[in-house]
């Protein structure tokens, strides 16, 4: 019975013992979430401002529930025909297309574009494939 006793102490101290706290190795030079939206046929075909759409994103970009408040959090940068968003907090790709699709619809071009994921980080801006046969099928009846 005392064996019992003796591990029956360094068990509950094993569990009193208090866990060290885990500490995060996240690099502070880079920015732990980078997505990338290609532009680069519809502004070539000039239907789309992607200074425009830079601006846009930058005042509907939410952080901690508030537009307008990027701060240092995040960064929207633009390259010719290709928008840059870095984040140092959690940034949903999800929610990227979630606010091109919403630019597309104000301006009245949900109807032609669409938005595809061509990379683990990158969305593109396509045209929707529109057959020709339906169309002369069409205008046949």
């Amino acid at each position: 019975m005392s064996d019992s006793r003796g591990l029956g102490k360094v068990a509950s101290q094993a569990q009193l013992k208090p866990k060290r706290p885990t500490v995060s190795r996240k690099s502070k030079k880079g920015a732990a979430w980078k997505f990338t939206l290609d532009l680069t046929h519809p502004v070539e075909d000039g239907i789309l401002d992607s200074a425009n759409f830079e601006s846009f994103l930058k005042e509907r970009i939410k952080v901690n529930g508030k537009t307008g408040n990027l701060g240092g959090v995040v960064q929207v940068g633009r390259m010719k025909n290709k928008i840059n968003v870095t984040s140092e907090k959690q940034f949903s790709k999800r929610y990227l297309k979630y606010l091109t699709k919403k630019y597309l619809k104000k301006n009245n071009l949900r109807d032609w574009l669409r938005v595809v994921a061509s990379d683990k980080e990158t969305y593109e801006l396509r045209y929707f494939q529109i057959s020709q046969d339906d169309e002369e099928s069409e205008a046949d009846e």
